[in-house]
């Protein structure tokens, strides 16, 4: 019984992995990177208001199209994207973290995160692989009341957002996610 307990569960590992990295290939090529992460930033921005004025405002955005996020106990997620400055893309980046503990299922999400100031993006541009929570703070914003954005009371130098199907995501961290530069 044990024995059978223990081949369930790897059954199902290996198949949350494999439809992580089945999403992963998807958007193997920096065209198609590209062409995910303008669509999900022009999305965010004509859906959220407040948001245009957020990303005209700051240093650089990290866009996230897609990653998804995998488990059976122990899970992880994996997400590729782009760094825009002055709409421009400046470079290629995975994020990846691991967990452990309750979990089961696959979900998805777009991430998008805004260096607001200069100091800020310099810092993560002088660290290789840069650690949410480690090598700096990203504050989760959520939307008010009316599903705007506040620009004049965010003041924090690095904010994300957090996006699924139905819209910003409430509650959520990127604590522990590591950001490293890729090259597709």
């Amino acid at each position: 019984m044990r024995t059978a307990l223990a081949a369930i569960c790897l059954v199902l590992v290996a198949a949350a992995a494999t439809v992580a990295q089945a999403q992963r290939c998807e958007a193997a090529t920096a065209a198609e990177i590209d062409q995910e992460a303008n669509a999900t930033l022009h999305s965010f921005v004509n859906q959220t208001p407040g948001a245009r004025e957020l990303a005209n405002k700051a240093a650089g955005i990290l866009v996230f199209p897609s990653v998804v996020k995998a488990g059976f106990g122990f899970g992880g997620e994996y997400g590729e994207g782009i760094m825009l400055n002055q709409q421009r893309v400046v470079g290629y980046y995975n994020l990846i973290s691991a967990s452990f503990g309750f979990q089961l299922g696959v979900q998805e999400r777009s991430v998008i995160i805004m260096f607001m100031t200069r100091d800020a993006l310099d810092q993560f541009d002088r660290i290789a692989g840069w650690k949410v929570g480690v090598d700096g703070s990203v504050a989760i914003i959520t939307v008010g009341i009316g599903g705007s954005i506040d620009t004049d009371k965010i003041t924090q130098p690095v904010i994300g957002f957090i996006i699924d199907q139905k819209g910003l995501m409430y509650n959520l961290t990127l604590e522990g996610s590591k950001i490293s530069r890729i090259n597709p």
